[in-house]
């Protein structure tokens, strides 16, 4: 921690207690140490944030990148994408004839011959 080793903190501490006196030396202790643990909180606050920055950006590439993608595979000009109808010049009406109904399906299982009883 800053490069100080035991003798030096004894120093410290010695000239501290001299200076200050012994009934006030605990509680510039407590406050110092209230003082350091808000100064940590802070600090892992702010590299939290920034965490959540990077995190925000990341998402943020995700969904443009996804945008582009979206507006490359829609053609958002209806113009350009309607298709013209087909011409009906030349072509006859189809005559009016009744149609067939279409023979119901053979359940799965059941000879090609046999039918469905209703």
């Amino acid at each position: 921690m800053f490069g100080i080793g035991m003798p030096e903190m004894i120093l410290i501490l010695a000239i501290a207690l001299i200076v200050i006196g012994p009934k006030k030396l605990p509680d510039l202790a407590k406050s110092l140490g209230r003082a350091m643990n808000e100064f940590k909180k802070a600090t892992r606050e702010i590299k939290e944030s920034m965490d959540i920055e990077g995190d925000l950006k990341d998402v943020k590439k995700s969904l443009e990148d996804l945008n582009a993608d979206v507006k490359g595979a829609v053609d958002l000009n209806p113009l350009k994408s309607a298709k013209p109808e087909p011409s009906t010049e030349g072509v006859r009406p189809a005559e009016n004839k009744p149609a067939e109904p279409a023979p119901d399906p053979l359940p799965t299982g059941q000879p090609e011959g046999a039918r469905r009883d209703e």
